[in-house]
């Protein structure tokens, strides 16, 4: 965790960012089988891609592998608990290993999601959201189901919407929640339920972030909106009001919940273990709720908007 001086939590920014594309002088061109996703179940930005490969049906084109939820002092590690997916690329135990791959020198910390490419055995990219956007622009060809999540036409309108939302609810709550004094914890949270008010508002006209059609900004609020209830109002401290007491946000995640694709990434055991027990600065006890009950499968009523 990192703190400036005033004790807000800042992030730090992805190291490995390359580019595949269809041109076929790239170093990183797409082809069938080429790419393999790392990722966490319990991870927002992770998620992300796993999202958008599913929803796009890449399941063939790029294979993955899913760590333990639980951060332990090797950092990311592949085991056979429920829902983990072994490195069967690289046959590693830590995903700290694949960033040594790539950079024998690396000595950060590692972060899901990343995107390994097999031909030249290194890491393309670690950025969620360059990630999505390449699965999104240069994977079409191999795409079951070529749905377009970030039309040309609209492009300016998804990257003002991602932007604006990132500070104050992707980031936000983890501003809320790793703040080590006051006042960086209350100007986050009064950042966060100013937005969240904003949207609950701007859904009530539309059904989606940027109009009528699913995009990649829906899939970037809906990570941090799945994990609110779970573990973000209690664990990080953002308790002004829950989730499913905005009518209108609480039916966005329900209907994103139920696009095709979406649930299967969906995983509120990985969530919950990964923040209860691996941030035991925050919960030193590591007892895990066994809440709430939320019903993403109810009727959403979107389809009017």
């Amino acid at each position: 965790m990192n703190n400036n001086e005033k004790g807000e939590f800042t992030r730090h920014k992805s190291g490995f960012q390359d580019r595949v594309t269809r041109g076929a002088d790239s170093r990183f061109v797409v082809e069938t089988s080429r790419y393999h996703l790392y990722i966490s179940w319990a991870c927002p930005w992770a998620q992300r891609t796993a999202i958008v490969r599913s929803i796009l049906g890449l399941e063939n084109a790029v294979s993955i592998s899913a760590v333990d939820p639980v951060w332990n002092e090797n950092g990311w590690t592949f085991t056979n608990a429920s829902g983990c997916i072994p490195d069967f690329i690289n046959n590693k135990k830590d995903l700290i290993d694949i960033y040594r791959l790539a950079d024998p020198q690396f000595d950060g910390d590692e972060t899901t999601p990343v995107l390994w490419d097999k031909k030249h055995q290194t890491i393309v990219n670690n950025e969620s959201l360059e990630i999505i956007k390449m699965f999104a622009t240069e994977f079409g060809a191999l795409a079951k189901h070529p749905i377009d999540l970030y039309p040309q036409t609209s492009r300016s309108e998804i990257d003002r919407v991602i932007a604006k939302i990132y500070p104050t609810i992707n980031n936000g709550v983890y501003r809320a929640g790793f703040a080590t004094t006051q006042g960086a914890y209350e100007r986050a949270y009064r950042d966060l339920f100013a937005a969240l008010d904003h949207w609950e508002q701007e859904l009530g006209a539309r059904r989606y972030m940027c109009g009528d059609q699913l995009t990649l900004a829906d899939v970037c609020m809906f990570t941090t909106l799945f994990r609110f209830d779970l573990v973000y109002y209690s664990h990080f401290k953002c308790n002004q009001r829950h989730l499913y007491e905005y009518p209108n946000l609480w039916a966005f995640v329900r209907d994103i919940y139920q696009t095709p694709g979406v649930a299967e990434t969906c995983f509120p055991d990985h969530i919950k273990r990964h923040y209860y027990i691996s941030q035991n600065f925050i919960n030193p006890t590591q007892v895990v709720p066994v809440g709430p009950i939320l019903e993403f499968t109810s009727p959403h009523g979107r389809e009017k908007l």
